[in-house]
């Protein structure tokens, strides 16, 4: 197994990790919590990028890299809701979008076509990583930027459906 799918396997070991200290209420378990989510959203950036440059891009990296995003931010968000730091609402919205857009890459890929994420996409897992981080931190105008998350993450959908029209559409 290369470095780059050993990351994308930290990442995911870090979800229980992640999830039991921000659930734990021990001391300072918001910051602890915080600096084990930035461990992990780094790991995303480093398996990424190290998987292109040294080209070992594989089919497990192409599956469970966004699976593994995508485990980290709803844990996240989902551990949040329990602790009211973020409105289910917005979660809900932001869960949807992750099952819908996996649901259609996932169909896609059963035809051989493998859909690449798009600006939208990435400024959409920027933003989200960013508002988890900041509300942990009890950073001010974290709900601005968990507000801009929430409309990064219904334009991004719409982007990518709309992107991509052709191909749901020859799918019949």
């Amino acid at each position: 197994m290369n470095l780059a799918n050993k990351l994308t396997i930290l990442r995911i070991l870090l979800v229980p990790v992640f999830v039991v200290v921000i659930l734990s209420g021990i001391k300072n378990s918001l910051l602890i919590s915080a600096l084990i989510f930035a461990i992990a959203s780094i790991t995303d950036f480093l398996d990424g990028y190290i998987a292109r440059k040294y080209n070992l891009v594989t089919n497990f990296g192409k599956f469970m890299d966004p699976l593994a995003d995508k485990l980290l931010v709803a844990a996240a968000f989902i551990t949040m809701i329990d602790l009211n730091l973020v409105s289910s609402w917005a979660v809900i919205i932001i869960i949807s979008r992750e099952f819908a857009v996996s649901i259609l890459r996932a169909i896609a890929a059963s035809s051989g076509i493998v859909i690449a994420a798009s600006k939208w996409g990435k400024a959409k897992t920027v933003s989200q990583i960013l508002a988890i981080m900041m509300i942990l931190l009890n950073i001010p105008y974290s709900n601005i930027v968990m507000g801009i998350a929430v409309i990064l993450t219904i334009y991004s959908g719409y982007d990518y459906i709309n992107l991509n029209r052709n191909i749901f559409k020859d799918m019949d």
